[in-house]
């Protein structure tokens, strides 16, 4: 499986189910975050929130006739053999009363289960982390003011123990959003790194008796 990091919260899932070529979107964004996204097709699309810098779901085009599979909303879902679950968070430390309401999507794609918090503002509850299960690899925010910061995410990280973390949304060079960079995670982790352009992974090749950190280049 292959995933490249498109910017801000939006990766591309590629897989193989059955032979068949299968492709997942998340988190599509618009152009007022100063990032332009590149032309993407897929099988389905996540979109953790209804805002404009999460849920551009009109620029993704189908890998066939059909439109991709839209998954907006906490629940089960399947499409051409990819599992997907979604399940409820907080925007924010209110309960959402300041940012509202984020979901959190777990994917099952060739046996690897990738989870993206979406805009988490908090830690996680013991309900959560059971819907959860176990967790492959992480993608998770960690630039701040919107979402949880970079010492509160690594506490998350803590918490799910995934085999893979992945950092997103956070600043880089054109994104118009007031966050901060990817620096105080770095720290946070112990500043062990591997800085990749995509990440190609089998389920045999998991690390099996560390957390790996990477960092991917935006596409």
């Amino acid at each position: 499986m292959d995933i490249t990091w498109l910017g801000h919260s939006c990766f591309k899932m590629e897989g193989k189910i059955k032979g068949q070529p299968v492709i997942v979107i998340t988190d599509p964004y618009d152009n007022s975050t100063g990032l332009k996204l590149p032309k993407v097709k897929a099988d389905l699309v996540s979109v953790s929130h209804a805002h404009e810098d999460h849920n551009n779901y009109a620029v993704v085009s189908g890998t066939e006739e059909a439109l991709p599979l839209l998954i907006d909303r906490p629940g089960e879902y399947e499409v051409k053999g990819i599992f997907a679950t979604g399940i409820g968070s907080y925007h924010d430390k209110k309960q959402g009363e300041e940012q509202g309401k984020s979901i959190m999507f777990r994917f099952d794609i060739e046996g690897i289960k990738i989870l993206h918090l979406g805009d988490l503002g908090t830690s996680l509850s013991s309900a959560q982390l059971e819907r959860i299960e176990d967790v492959d690899i992480l993608l998770i925010p960690v630039g701040g003011k919107y979402t949880i910061d970079a010492k509160e995410a690594a506490a998350v990280v803590r918490q799910i123990e995934p085999r893979i973390v992945i950092p997103m949304h956070y600043s880089i060079p054109g994104l118009k959003l007031d966050v901060d960079g990817v620096e105080k995670f770095k720290k946070e982790m112990g500043n062990k790194v591997e800085v990749l352009n995509k990440l190609k992974i089998a389920k045999k090749d998991l690390p099996q008796d560390e957390i790996k950190f990477i960092i991917l280049e935006k596409a």
